[in-house]
């Protein structure tokens, strides 16, 4: 596994094992709230009608969480 700085030194074919990172619920409506208020992130009712059938995380929270890691 190799080591990198700086995603710059990422290549195609390298693999690396970031820590697990536990986001509750209040973390993806409180993260949805202030940047991507979708009912999907905000609402159980709304996301039952969704391809994840339930609340979801946004996808630019976990891009947020991947890029803190």
């Amino acid at each position: 596994m190799a080591q990198v700085a700086w995603f710059d030194d990422l290549t195609v074919g390298m693999h690396f094992k970031s820590p697990e990172v536990v986001v509750s619920e209040a973390d993806i409506k409180r993260f949805a709230a202030e940047f991507d208020p979708q009912p999907m992130h905000l609402d159980h009712e709304a996301a039952k009608d969704t391809l994840f059938k339930g609340l979801a995380a946004s996808g630019w929270h976990t891009a947020a969480i991947a890029m803190n890691l």
